[in-house]
């Protein structure tokens, strides 16, 4: 990455700190200032470089920027957007009208729907695979416009062979993007196994406490970059510069934040699965979970979302929910309070997600407070 604020052979928890810093000077501020202006002076032909809008560009985007592209081993500031679905749309716009889209069976559930819009109004061809079999995946590649990736998958976990699958789209001409919120840039680098673009719900991890809506994208190339900014400058996906701002502060402590989740959520995923009122378990960290293999190759870490089948199904997972007191009954994932749901509740998700799967977001607490509660929830709601 280009950011002169980064020296070379950093490890990734130093550069979510270093990246993005502003220059120094006697006197210049540590962290990078907000600047709340909607326009800028301007006369005669824009030059190169020139601010003129903010819907086109600004100065308080540039240091979030650059960091992200810097965790992500990228030649090329990234481009951040109003919300993780809007650097999905962007992705989408580079299928054609007709086009054929490969993506999960199992994906977050507003990309698998924007996709099947995408097939009603523009007749784009939707074929949605077994992301862990990767021959499937080669063989649905044939003809398509894009290859979309989850890894690992929302709300499955599923594990993808990410070099195969990458190379396999290169050499048929797809653009390959993978939606790396889960693993976030310190799990995986997905530049570096090929993809052409990395997409990031900032709302999660990125950012991690929960109080700001943003998305981003981080391309390869500069051609695939700009039409990134072009697409996001058009449609007005634009994030506010204070949102922006507080994104890049809660960068800063990414790896601390991740380190302890992913701790907690081994943890919490080993106990689970020698518990009596648990059917299932999914996560990486366990040896006989299905991506175990693929994920001790290929990834830094197991992640910090864990999948969940209590005894009764649908009405014992709500029953769960219901019954802790410590972890968060909410949707979204990633932030520093742990938090579950039963996925099914929505109409919108995968028809092959169980009826009681529960989805757990690990966060920073103790955890021992948080096997405590839920341990007493899984006993008092089905035990």
């Amino acid at each position: 990455m280009s950011d002169p604020h980064v020296p070379d052979a950093l490890s990734p928890a130093t550069v979510a700190v270093a990246a993005g810093r502003p220059e120094r000077s006697q006197g210049a501020p540590v962290n990078p200032p907000i600047v709340l202006s909607s326009t800028y002076v301007s006369q005669g032909v824009q030059q190169p470089g020139e601010l003129l809008y903010t819907r086109m560009d600004t100065e308080t985007w540039h240091p979030f920027e650059e960091a992200l592209a810097a965790l992500e081993g990228a030649e090329h500031p990234g481009v951040v957007f109003g919300s993780g679905m809007a650097a999905i749309a962007a992705v989408f716009s580079a299928v054609p009208a007709g086009g054929k889209v490969v993506l999960p069976r199992h994906a977050y559930q507003v990309s698998l729907g924007f996709a099947d819009d995408l097939a009603a109004r523009a007749g784009v061809e939707v074929v949605r695979v077994d992301v862990a079999d990767t021959d499937q995946v080669v063989a649905a590649l044939d003809g398509a416009s894009l290859l979309l990736v989850e890894s690992p998958t929302n709300p499955m976990l599923e594990v993808a062979d990410l070099p195969a699958l990458l190379a396999a789209a290169r050499e048929r001409g797809v653009l390959s993007a993978v939606d790396n919120t889960f693993a976030t840039p310190l799990g995986q680098q997905p530049l570096a196994h090929g993809a052409d673009v990395v997409v990031h719900s900032v709302t999660k991890y990125l950012a991690g406490h929960s109080d700001v809506v943003l998305g981003a994208a981080v391309a390869r190339t500069p051609e695939l970059t700009a039409a990134l900014r072009a697409y996001r400058t058009l449609h007005g996906s634009i994030p506010g510069p204070f949102e922006v701002w507080l994104a890049l502060r809660g960068l800063r402590t990414l790896a601390l934040r991740v380190e302890r989740s992913q701790q907690n959520a081994a943890e919490l995923a080993r106990r689970l699965a020698e518990h009596p009122d648990v059917v299932e378990v999914r996560h990486p960290s366990l040896p006989d979970d299905p991506g175990h293999e693929r994920a001790t190759r290929l990834m830094t870490g197991y992640g910090s979302i864990l999948g969940m089948r209590p005894r009764g199904g649908a009405a014992g997972a709500d029953a769960v929910v219901a019954a802790v007191r410590l972890w968060v009954p909410a949707t979204s994932l990633g932030g520093v309070e742990s938090s579950l749901e039963r996925r099914r509740r929505f109409a919108t998700e995968s028809r092959t997600v169980p009826e009681d799967l529960l989805r757990l977001s690990v966060g920073v607490e103790d955890v021992e407070d948080l096997w405590r509660d839920l341990d007493r929830a899984l006993r008092s709601a089905v035990g």
